[in-house]
């Protein structure tokens, strides 16, 4: 599992101090990132291979304004043109689940357009993050 913190801005919020809902996926994202240079991906455009097929956020409780959150990434399928990744959004101090995110992601070949297989060095970094059976 890879961890990254966040802190809810002003601007993230809306009237009554919670989290705006499209917050949380700025958050999912930065997530992402994080969680491709940790799989050794740089963000280099030119040599970008994944396309985001789909994402969805579920929101467990609420978030507020200058909250500290850790967003929690981890495997959970490995396709062999795809691979699904689970997001945990938690309070940092207390633990409390606040919003539950998936994200699937295609290795893509954006010359040809079309999706590729994984190749087996990119499977084997996301085994490292899968979730125990």
């Amino acid at each position: 599992m890879q961890e990254i913190q966040v802190q809810a801005r002003f601007g993230e919020t809306d009237a009554l101090g919670h989290i705006n809902n499209t917050s949380y996926f700025v958050y999912l994202e930065e997530a992402r990132i994080r969680f491709f240079e940790s799989l050794g991906y740089s963000m280099e455009l030119n040599d970008w291979k994944f396309i985001l097929a789909s994402t969805k956020c579920d929101f467990v409780s609420q978030g507020y304004f200058d909250q500290l959150l850790t967003v929690k990434t981890y495997v959970s399928r490995i396709g062999s043109k795809s691979f699904q990744l689970e997001h945990d959004i938690v309070c940092s101090q207390t633990q409390q689940l606040i919003a539950k995110g998936n994200a699937i992601i295609v290795y893509y070949d954006f010359t040809n357009q079309k999706s590729e297989s994984l190749p087996e060095l990119l499977k084997e970094g996301l085994k490292s993050y899968l979730l125990p059976a």
